[in-house]
């Protein structure tokens, strides 16, 4: 059946007063017909280069999905992905700058960073936990009293580990190391009997590590929760409302869990780690609210 050419008329100008509308990094994607993923090289396992040198991991995987979506709302199944390795120093300029559209990797939603960037659903929660022997007996925060503790120099875990100190009067000799390479060392060799440090990297660390089943990751945590999140540019909402409903619709469905035991809880590319991190009961819930918030009281297990 032919449309009256009056109604055909009206539904042209319709769609293009759609394509019209378009605004920020949807009607740069449209005009492009490419859309800019940022990744980072040693991100494991939320995004790093394979054997074959392709970006991978759990939060790539997340924004592919919002590059399906972005597909599907303009239009266009051939959008072309381009791959943009950043660093952690060049990530939020980059952004700011245009040459970003999605920053897929570990970076934490702070409020500091919301003045500059804007996040999208939370993908993980990391705290400051430590790490001991499993033959040294340390199972909680207190039994490291009067404990040689190290942590790197300058970093928020230092500083954490430092403020429990004082405020359990705890008498940690805390060992401050050059890197994450220099702590993990002075744990391995007995000179500190635990390493404060976010849980993710804790448990990365150990994996790689000689002997990983000399090793164990506390219970219990420095801080509270820092939400990760998928990371793209701010004020512009119809951009981030894609992204939002994207990763909520994702994160209630059976996939998330697949896509976490994936890069988690099985061997990984390109050397077959698996990095034993369980889902937490925090995570667990934030996928079942999906929030974007920087406030880590937000993501408190009640």
């Amino acid at each position: 059946m032919r449309l009256p050419a009056v109604l055909l008329a009206v539904t042209c100008l319709a769609g293009a007063a759609s394509a019209e509308d378009l605004s920020g990094t949807l009607q740069k994607v449209k005009e492009t017909r490419k859309i800019a993923l940022g990744y980072q090289e040693a991100s494991v396992p939320f995004s790093y280069l394979d054997g074959n040198q392709k970006p991978v991991g759990f939060a790539m995987d997340i924004c592919l999905r919002i590059v399906d979506a972005v597909k599907k709302q303009l239009g266009m199944p051939d959008i072309a992905v381009d791959y943009v390795a950043v660093t952690s120093s060049n990530r939020i300029p980059l952004m700011v700058n245009g040459t970003l559209d999605l920053h897929c990797s570990a970076t934490t939603n702070n409020a500091d960073r919301q003045k500059q960037v804007a996040f999208t659903n939370t993908h993980f929660l990391s705290a400051t936990r430590f790490a001991a022997k499993k033959a040294a007996n340390i199972n909680t925060i207190d039994d490291l009293k009067g404990k040689a503790v190290t942590a790197v120099a300058g970093s928020v875990n230092l500083n954490q580990l430092a403020k429990v100190n004082t405020e359990r009067n705890l008498g940690i000799k805390i060992m401050p190391a050059v890197d994450q390479a220099e702590a993990f060392l002075l744990l391995e060799t007995d000179r500190a009997q635990a390493y404060a440090l976010d849980d993710i990297q804790l448990a990365v660390a150990i994996a790689r590590s000689k002997e990983p089943a000399q090793f164990m990751i506390g219970d219990e945590t420095f801080s509270k929760p820092e939400p990760y999140g998928i990371m793209l540019r701010r004020d512009d909402a119809p951009f981030k409302a894609l992204a939002d409903r994207a990763t909520a619709e994702l994160y209630a469905s059976p996939e998330i869990e697949v896509l976490y035991r994936k890069w988690l809880e099985s061997p990984t590319p390109p050397n077959g780690i698996n990095y034993n991190v369980p889902m937490s009961p925090a995570l667990r819930a934030a996928f079942k609210n999906p929030s974007s918030s920087a406030d880590p009281d937000v993501y408190a297990v009640k």
